[in-house]
């Protein structure tokens, strides 16, 4: 009976999100996935929420001096990573602390950022707009400045039925447009959906068991981590000296524990690890296998070191390749929504 309503709930909300005049779905639960821990009822997910949000999310309106935008750090063709730099960027090349995270799949997550100080998706975006080595601002004058814009007075007015502009709205908009970046299509899930004609290699499926084997405790399918948070064994970084969640909690238990970042699209998104220290998956994998620093809080999984031979490496990284989702990445849905801009 709860595996009927269960169904029955998913069938509602992905019905719910439908756009009548052209059948899109706007956010769905892909099959096999577990319930989201946003609650996508209590803010249905909207065609005009989403183009507000959309909107918001690459308009360097929401910086201070207007030429960072969210999309300045997360861009589309690296699974809204930031590759160029090990740390993020912000106004007037001010240097971040950390590695900007890829960004999907959001709906699955209980917590946010690195260290776990946000714990709502409506609430993510004042992370970066207010931090002072990002964006610099503060949601107050964003507002002012959205309030200014005949384009985001009729953007509003389509979302919410007027044309009120406030923070709470501007916020719970750019999560609409994220709640849509679902990455669900990489050769894995076809595999997974047995789909015709669609199957691992030899060196993938060597790779899949490796994986299953050393990495599943933390990456676990078919999100690819628990969102919980982990001390990976990284040697402590003497000039940035993070503690981790530990800076949010106040508890030593916590020192040098990091979320856990998802693998999916991990081809895409290097440098890897919070302070974006290694360059490639092979440096990644040296780490776990030859370089792991021992402390009180390390990861148990990895208390055992864990062998590896090179072909089995390759394997692995064959298999991680898989999860690269390319219709993700190319989606023009997630682009630069040139036509929202055009409007005056």
């Amino acid at each position: 009976m709860k595996k009927q309503l269960f169904a029955l709930s998913l069938l509602v909300i992905v019905s719910a999100f439908l756009n009548k005049d052209e059948s899109e779905v706007y956010f769905y639960i892909p099959q096999n996935w577990p319930k989201p821990v946003y609650d996508v009822v209590k803010n249905p997910v909207t065609k005009d929420k989403v183009a507000l949000g959309r909107a918001l999310f690459y308009d360097p309106i929401l910086s201070k001096n207007n030429t960072i935008s969210c999309a300045s750090c997360h861009s589309q063709y690296t699974a809204f990573a930031h590759i160029d730099h090990k740390l993020s960027h912000g106004i007037e090349d001010r240097i971040g602390t950390r590695n900007a995270p890829g960004l999907f799949n959001l709906a699955w997550n209980k917590t946010f950022m690195w260290d776990g100080s946000v714990h709502h998706l409506d609430a993510q975006a004042i992370a970066p707009l207010s931090n002072p080595l990002e964006m610099d601002e503060k949601l107050e004058h964003v507002v002012a400045k959205l309030q200014s814009s005949k384009r985001y007075t009729a953007l509003f007015q389509n979302a919410y039925g007027d044309s009120l502009i406030t923070g709470e709205r501007t916020l719970k908009a750019i999560s609409q447009f994220m709640l849509t970046l679902i990455s669900a299509n990489a050769k894995y899930d076809k595999v997974m959906r047995k789909e015709p004609g669609i199957a691992f290699i030899e060196s993938e499926n060597n790779g899949y068991a490796l994986f299953k084997r050393n990495c599943a405790n933390c990456h676990k399918e078919p999100l690819f981590t628990t969102g919980e948070y982990e001390n990976n064994g990284l040697q402590p970084d003497s000039i940035l000296r993070d503690s981790g969640r530990m800076k949010i909690t106040h508890d030593r238990r916590d020192s040098l524990r990091f979320k856990v970042p998802s693998l999916r699209n991990v081809e895409v998104t290097s440098p890897y690890m919070h302070d974006g220290r290694y360059p490639n998956l092979q440096m990644v994998l040296f780490h776990y296998t030859q370089n792991v620093y021992h402390s009180q809080t390390l990861s148990k999984p990895l208390e055992k070191k864990i062998v590896l031979s090179e072909k089995e490496k390759g394997d692995i990284i064959s298999f991680l390749k898989t999860l690269t989702d390319e219709t993700f990445l190319r989606n023009p849905k997630y682009g630069y929504p040139k036509a929202t801009f055009s409007t005056k």
